[in-house]
């Protein structure tokens, strides 16, 4: 009776956790599909909840950061969304692989073509952008969120250091440490696939040298397992006795 009173009361507890930060996660946000390592390109998915139970959002502006444009932003198409991407002169130009590039894109706007996010659904808008910054940890984007009652959310409050997070935050990228390709992908050249086929080989040539060892450490391996199953069956009995012993003395 008592371990049904507690679980019970466990149970409202962790709704009530759930009721009270759900509204914490729903925001507009930002983040890699893998990596987004400083100096390459990546695959960045903005997630857009609906926060309105009698409204559908229909439009989402996204503004990039001036302090560190982005030179290649190419949106994926989404079914029942046009996109459009927006440049803007630059004051200073960006070298981009030995190129000068004297305009970037300031903003993407998504429209939707049809009932675009209803209530108690999100959809998430990906992105392909590059290169990043090398000399940034983070990027911070501004996002506005458009209903189909004509109510406008803007997310654009900026996370202050030691501070809660505000109200409408702005969403943030977190970039990773420089990878050695810088396209965050990881593509692989000759040389890469010349070493792999060697590293294959290598491997399977001991294998075919140490099977003995293989095959005793396949026994032992097995050995192992049923060893952790005995004792995890010994420990099942021992609660079974243990719960059926209180039973029947509260009998």
């Amino acid at each position: 009776m008592k371990a049904s009173r507690l679980a019970a009361a466990a149970a409202v507890a962790g709704s009530a956790v759930l009721v009270l930060s759900g509204p914490a996660f729903a925001h507009v946000s930002v983040s890699p599909e893998g990596t987004a390592a400083k100096g390459g390109y990546a695959t960045v998915d903005f997630k857009v909840p609906n926060e309105r139970d009698d409204a559908s959002t229909t439009k989402l502006e996204v503004a990039f950061p001036t302090d560190h444009p982005l030179a290649s932003v190419m949106p994926e198409p989404i079914p029942g969304w046009t996109a459009q991407v927006t440049k803007a002169k630059l004051a200073k130009p960006l070298t981009v692989h030995g190129q000068q590039i004297s305009e970037a894109v300031s903003k993407v706007t998504w429209t939707a073509s049809g009932k675009g996010i209803e209530p108690g659904y999100f959809q998430k808008f990906p992105l392909s952008v590059g290169p990043l910054p090398e000399d940034a940890d983070e990027l911070v984007f501004k996002a506005i969120q458009t209903y189909s009652n004509k109510e406008v959310v803007r997310w654009i409050e900026v996370q202050q250091d030691g501070q809660e997070e505000p109200e409408n935050p702005a969403p943030v990228l977190q970039l990773s440490a420089a990878s050695d390709d810088h396209h965050g992908g990881g593509a692989k050249g000759a040389s890469d696939d010349s070493d792999d086929a060697d590293d294959a080989k290598t491997a399977h040539t001991g294998a075919e040298a140490s099977g003995t060892d293989s095959d005793d450490g396949g026994t032992d391996t097995t050995a192992r397992v049923l060893g952790v199953a005995g004792i995890v069956v010994g420990a099942a009995g021992v609660a079974y006795g243990v719960f059926a012993g209180r039973r029947r003395s509260d009998a």
